[in-house]
C-alpha cells in the first residue's frame, strides 16, 4: 500500500489514494509537527511547544502522550511507525519523498538543475500541483505560523521560477492576468514588477508596461523612499529604446539554503581586479602572448574561452597572468582569478570560487546565495552584460569549471591546466618547453650577462638539463643568485648525477625534482625537516606562527628557518600585511616536499605535528575572539589546546585580532576541516570551529560559518561527542537566530540543551538564553521570560558574565515592550555597570542601545540619542557592523521625532539597506516601523500608513506576533489619523486577536 502525507493545505494522509481519518484537529497538529521532520527525532518538548505554543493547557504532556498513541494506532495499518527514541523524543518513520512538502522541495531544486526550459517547466509545474491551499490550513500557533510563512515563500519563489521559464518559453499571451494578480498582491517585489512588465511588452502593450513601471516606482519612492533596482531600470530603458530582453532567469532571486527565495539588494558594481601581480622576469613566449591577445581581444558573437594547456611548471600561469594585464583595457569591469588548486589533495570547490567571486562583484555577504545553483545564476547574470576576464588557474577537468564560465557575450575565460581539458570547448593554446636560447635568456636574467657568459657552457648545460622547463630553470638559477660564490659548473655536473637518479620520470619532472633534491640535500638538516613539516599544512598560504607549531618551536626560530627557505627560493614571500608576512609554496615544490614528508618522516610525528597546529589554531582564534569581547557566550575554547604559542608571542600576533582573523581566516577553516578530517580529535576541532563563532558574526562570513559548523556537527554526533554538539548546536542556533530562520534556530538550541545535559551549567547557560531570544523575537513572553530567568541562574552559578548580561539584558527588553519601563532601566543599567567592570564591550553596546530605547518610550530624545551614539561608536570599534546599524535605526528614529527630519531620515534609509544587505528580516521591518512612528510624529498618516503596512507583511512572514501586533497598532493609528475609521476598528481587532492567539 502507498500511503502519502500532506501538510500543503489540511493536514492529511492517502493510502492508495483514499483518505485516512487520523482524528481531530489536535491530533494531526502533531502529525503535522511529526512531518516536518520526516524521519527524524523531534523531542517531546518541543512537541508540546509546536501543537501550542504558549496556549499549552493543563496536562498538556499527557495530552500529546494520548494523541501520538491514536496516531500510532491510525498509522500502524500500512507499517507506518511512530517510534519513541531513547533521548526521549518521537520519531515518524516515513521517506520524506511521501510528504507533499519535502516532495515539493525535491521537485523545486531538480526543476532548478534542469537541463532545458521544457523539462524545468514540467517539474516547476509538477511541484506547484500539490499545493492545495496554504500551508497547515486551519491551525494557528506560533510555530505552525513560522513554517507557514517560510513555505508560503517558498511557494511564490517556484511560481516566479516557472514565470520565468514560461517567459522564455514565449507563454507570455496568457500569463498577464496571473502576473498581473501577483503583482497586485507583492507590489513592492520588482522582480514580480519586471515579469509582469516584460509579459506586457511581449504583447504589444507597451504603454500598459511602462504604466506599471512608473506606478512601480512611485510606490517604492512612497514607501521605501528608493528608486527601483538596476535590472528594473535597465528592462525600464530597454522597453522605451524597443530592445528589451527577457529578465534573467532564475539567479534573479536566489535561493537561501531551504530553497526559499530570497531577494538581496542587487550588488553594487564593484570593479573586481583579482588578477596576481605581473612577473617581473618574463623572457621569451612573444608568439603565445600575441596569440592569446589575439583571441581573446577579437569581437565574437559569444563569449570566448582560451585554454593554456601543458605540463606542470611549463609557464601557463605567468603567460595567463601576462596576457590578462595587457588585455585590462578590453575588459573595464575588471579581471576575476582563482587558483582551483586541481592537482592537491583538496582542490578548490566551485561552491567556494563562486562565494569570493561575487563578493568581489559586489554582493553582499549576507546575501550570497546558499546553495550553488543560485550562486552559478547570480554569477552570469551579474556578468551578463559586463566586459570581465574570468582566469581559471591549475584546473583539473571540465566539472571544476563548467559552474565558473560565464555567459556574457562580451566576457573571456581563461583556463590553465595540466590536461588536455578535451571536453571544453574553446580555442586552445598549447604550451610547451623553452627553447634553448630562450631558457638562457631566463638564467641571464636571474644571474646577470657577465656571470652566463663566463660559463656560457655550463650555463646551456643547466637550462638542457632542466629540459626547457622554466621552474626547474627558475630554480637552478634561483639558487645559483643566493650563492654568488658557487660556479654554474658546480649546479650543472650536480644536475646532471640527479638526472642519472631519476631516470625512471618523465622529462618536465627529471629537471624539476633534479633542481629540488640538489636544493633540499645542500640545505641545513633542520631546513629540510622544516621543508617537510610545511608540507603537513592544508591550503597554499601560511604564517610563521602555523610552522613554529608543526616544528615545536618558538616563533622566532620559525622565522629564521623560513628565512633560509626563502633565500634557495623554495618558499615564496606571498604577501605582507598588518598582522605579519605570509608565505607560499609553489605547487611542485609541494609536491616534492610532501613526498619528502611521506618518505622521512613517520606517520606518529606527522599526527603530532598537526596535533599542535590544531592547538595552536584553537588558541590563537579563542584568544581573538576573546580580545575583541563580542561572545555573550563567554566560554572559552583555548583548554581544548594542547599546543600554544607564548603569551609575548600571541600578543604580538594578536595587536588587531580582525585584521589578524581577516588575513587567517581561510587558513583557520583549512585547519579545521583537515582535523576533521583525520586524527586529531572531534572535541578540538569542533572546538575550532565553535571559537571562530564570533568572529564569523563580526565579519558577516555566515557561509563560512554554516559550512563549518555543519560539518563539525555532523563529526560530532557520528562520534557520539555530546558535549561537542552541544556547543555546535549553540552556534549554529545563534547564526539562524541572526539569519531569521527561527524555527531551525529553536531546533538548533533544544538540540544543544538536551546534548549538555550533565555537563554543566556553562553550555546550558548559553542555550538557554538563546532560546529565550528567538522566543522574545516570536512574541512569546512567558516562554521567553522563564528562559531568560534560567539562563541568568545558570549564567551566575558559572561565573558567566557575559552570559548573565546578557540574559539580564532580555528580560529588561521583555519588562520594556510590555510597558514597565521603569523596571527595564533598573535592569538595562544594571546591566551597564557590570559590563563596563567586566570590559564586556558588546554588552555594554547593548545596555546603551536598550537605554536608548527606554528614553524613547519616556519621550526623552536628547537623553536616547547620545545613548545610541555611545552604542554606535562601541559597534563600529568591534568591527560588528550589525548591532551598529541596531542603534543607528533607532537613533534616526528619534532624531526625527526631536526635529532633526534630514538626518534621521538619512539614518533610516542607510539602516534600511545595511539590513537588507545582511537580509535581516526582523532588522528591515524595525526600520520601517521606525519610518512609520516617525512620520505619525509629524502628523503624516499617507507615509505612515504605508510603511507601517510593509513592515507588518515581514513580521507576518517572520512570524513575530508580538510585532505584528505592535505594527497592526501602528497601521491602525494611521488609519485613525487618515479618517478611515472603519479600517482603524478592523485593524485594531486583528492586532487583539494576535495578542490574544
Amino acid at each position: 500500500m502507498a500511503t502519502c502525507f500532506g501538510i500543503l493545505g489540511t493536514i492529511e494522509v492517502w493510502r492508495d489514494g483514499v483518505a485516512v481519518d487520523v482524528g481531530h484537529g489536535m491530533q494531526r497538529r502533531v502529525l503535522g509537527a511529526l512531518l516536518v521532520d520526516a524521519g527524524r527525532a523531534v523531542s517531546a518538548d518541543a512537541l508540546v511547544d509546536r501543537v501550542w505554543g504558549d496556549a499549552e493547557p493543563a496536562y498538556g504532556r499527557r495530552k500529546l502522550y494520548g494523541y501520538i498513541s491514536r496516531l500510532r494506532h491510525a498509522l500502524a495499518a500500512d507499517g507506518t511507525a511512530l517510534t519513541r527514541e531513547r533521548g526521549g523524543g518521537y520519531r515518524l518513520a516515513v521517506e520524506p519523498s511521501a510528504v507533499d512538502a519535502h516532495r515539493f522541495r525535491d521537485l523545486s531544486g531538480r526543476a532548478r538543475k534542469a537541463g532545458g526550459d521544457e523539462q524545468a517547466e514540467a517539474l516547476w509545474r509538477e511541484a506547484l500541483a500539490l499545493w492545495r491551499g496554504s500551508a497547515f490550513a486551519g491551525v494557528d500557533t506560533p510555530w505552525f505560523n513560522a513554517r507557514r510563512h517560510l513555505l508560503d515563500g517558498e511557494r511564490l519563489a517556484a511560481q516566479l521560477e516557472l514565470a520565468d521559464v514560461r517567459l522564455r518559453l514565449a507563454q507570455h499571451e496568457g500569463m498577464v492576468g496571473e502576473l498581473a494578480a501577483r503583482a497586485e498582491e507583492h507590489p513592492l517585489d520588482e522582480r514580480v514588477t519586471g515579469q509582469l512588465i516584460l509579459a506586457l511588452y511581449r504583447c504589444g502593450r507597451q504603454a500598459e508596461a511602462l504604466g506599471v513601471y512608473e506606478r512601480a516606482r512611485r510606490r517604492l519612492a512612497d514607501e521605501l523612499g528608493v528608486d527601483p533596482g538596476p535590472a528594473l531600470r535597465r528592462l525600464y530603458q530597454r522597453i522605451l529604446t524597443g530592445a528589451a530582453e527577457p529578465v534573467a532567469p532564475r539567479s534573479a532571486a536566489p535561493a537561501d539554503k531551504s530553497g526559499t527565495a530570497v531577494n538581496p539588494p542587487m550588488a553594487r558594481q564593484l570593479v573586481p581586479r583579482l588578477l596576481p601581480a605581473d612577473q617581473s622576469l618574463f623572457v621569451g613566449r612573444e608568439e603565445e602572448v600575441d596569440e592569446a591577445r589575439r583571441l581573446l581581444g577579437e569581437e565574437r558573437p559569444g563569449p570566448v574561452t582560451l585554454l593554456i594547456t601543458g605540463p606542470a611548471g611549463v609557464g601557463k600561469t605567468a603567460l595567463a597572468v601576462r596576457t590578462g594585464h595587457l588585455l585590462a583595457s578590453r575588459f573595464p569591469d575588471g579581471q576575476l582569478h582563482a587558483d582551483l588548486r586541481g592537482f592537491d589533495d583538496e582542490p578548490a570547490e566551485p561552491f567556494t570560487v563562486l562565494g569570493t567571486f561575487l563578493r568581489a562583484l559586489g554582493v553582499p555577504g549576507g546575501t550570497v546565495p546558499a546553495e550553488l545553483t543560485g550562486r552559478v545564476h547570480l554569477y552570469r547574470t551579474l556578468l551578463a552584460g559586463r566586459r570581465t576576464l574570468v582566469v581559471l588557474d591549475n584546473a583539473a577537468s571540465a566539472r571544476q569549471v563548467s559552474d565558473l564560465l560565464p555567459s556574457g557575450v562580451r566576457c573571456a575565460t581563461v583556463i590553465t591546466s595540466r590536461t588536455t581539458l578535451a571536453e571544453l570547448a574553446g580555442r586552445r593554446l598549447p604550451l610547451g618547453v623553452l627553447d634553448p636560447a630562450t631558457g638562457l635568456d631566463l638564467l641571464r636574467g636571474m644571474l646577470g650577462r657577465d656571470r652566463t657568459d663566463a660559463e656560457s657552457g655550463s650555463a646551456r648545460s643547466i637550462v638542457e638539463t632542466c629540459g626547457g622547463l622554466p621552474l626547474a630553470v627558475w630554480v637552478a638559477g634561483a639558487r645559483l643568485a643566493a650563492r654568488p660564490h658557487w660556479t654554474l659548473a658546480k649546479v650543472a655536473r650536480a644536475l646532471t648525477d640527479e638526472q642519472r637518479k631519476l631516470d625512471e620520470l618523465a622529462v618536465g619532472h627529471i629537471a624539476v625534482r633534479a633542481s629540488l633534491e640538489l636544493t633540499y640535500q645542500q640545505m641545513a638538516a633542520a631546513t629540510r625537516h622544516a621543508l617537510r613539516m610545511i608540507a603537513l599544512l592544508p591550503g597554499t598560504g601560511f604564517a610563521a606562527w602555523a610552522l613554529a607549531a608543526l616544528l615545536d618551536a618558538d616563533l622566532s626560530e620559525a622565522e629564521a628557518v623560513l628565512d633560509d627557505l626563502v633565500e634557495v627560493h623554495l618558499v615564496q614571500v606571498g604577501s605582507a600585511n598588518t598582522t605579519g608576512i605570509r608565505y607560499q609554496l609553489h605547487d611542485l615544490v609541494m609536491l616534492f616536499a610532501r613526498e619528502r614528508a611521506e618518505r622521512d618522516v613517520p606517520e606518529r610525528e606527522r599526527a603530532a605535528a598537526l596535533t599542535r597546529l590544531l592547538g595552536a589554531s584553537l588558541h590563537l582564534a579563542d584568544l581573538a575572539a576573546d580580545t575583541l569581547k563580542v561572545d555573550f557566550q563567554g566560554i572559552p575554547q583555548r583548554d581544548l589546546a594542547s599546543w600554544r604559542l607564548t603569551e609575548a608571542e600571541a600578543g604580538h600576533l594578536l595587536t588587531d585580532p580582525l585584521a589578524w582573523f581577516n588575513d587567517e581566516r581561510q587558513f583557520l577553516i583549512d585547519v579545521a576541516e583537515q582535523a576533521l578530517d583525520g586524527a586529531e580529535g572531534v572535541a578540538p576541532a569542533a572546538g575550532l570551529a565553535t571559537a571562530l563563532t564570533a568572529l564569523f558574526q563580526v565579519g558577516s562570513h555566515f557561509d563560512d560559518w554554516e559550512r563549518l559548523q555543519n560539518r563539525a556537527l555532523k563529526a560530532a554526533l557520528s562520534s557520539g561527542d555530546r558535549h561537542s554538539a552541544a556547543k555546535v548546536h549553540r552556534c549554529l542556533g545563534e547564526l539562524t537566530t541572526i539569519l531569521d530562520r527561527y524555527p531551525e534556530a529553536l531546533d538548533h538550541f533544544e538540540q544543544a540543551l538536551l546534548h549538555s545535559e550533565g555537563q554543566g551549567p556553562a553550555y546550558r547557560a548559553g542555550a538557554t538564553a538563546g532560546l529565550a531570544y528567538v522566543h522574545r523575537l516570536l512574541g512569546q513572553y512567558s516562554s521567553a521570560v522563564l528562559h531568560f530567568e534560567e539562563a541568568a541562574e545558570l549564567a551566575e552559578s558559572a561565573g558567566n558574565v557575559n552570559c548573565l548580561v546578557y540574559a539580564t539584558n532580555g528580560l529588561g527588553v521583555i519588562d520594556l515592550e510590555q510597558g514597565r519601563v521603569e523596571a527595564a532601566v533598573t535592569r538595562f543599567t544594571e546591566c551597564l555597570r557590570v559590563s563596563r567592570a567586566a570590559g564586556y564591550r558588546p554588552g555594554e553596546a547593548q545596555a546603551l542601545r536598550c537605554l536608548g530605547q527606554s528614553h524613547r518610550a519616556l519621550g526623552a530624545y536628547p537623553a536616547a540619542a547620545d545613548a545610541y551614539r555611545q552604542a554606535v561608536t562601541i559597534s563600529e570599534e568591534l568591527g560588528d557592523r550589525l548591532s551598529a546599524t541596531h542603534a543607528t535605526c533607532w537613533l534616526g528614529d528619534v532624531l526625527v521625532r526631536h526635529g532633526a527630519h534630514r538626518e534621521g531620515r538619512r539614518l533610516l534609509a542607510r539602516s534600511l539597506w545595511t539590513y537588507r544587505e545582511f537580509g535581516n528580516l526582523w532588522g528591515e521591518a524595525a526600520t520601517l516601523y521606525a519610518l512609520a512612528e516617525a512620520q505619525l510624529a509629524v502628523g503624516r498618516p499617507a507615509p505612515a500608513r504605508r510603511r507601517a503596512e510593509a513592515a507588518v507583511r515581514l513580521w507576518r512572514q517572520i512570524g513575530s506576533s508580538r510585532w505584528l501586533a505592535t505594527g497592526l497598532d501602528t497601521l491602525a493609528e494611521a488609519h485613525t489619523l487618515a479618517g478611515d475609521h472603519t479600517a482603524a476598528a478592523l485593524t485594531r481587532a486583528e492586532a487583539e486577536k494576535v495578542r490574544t492567539a
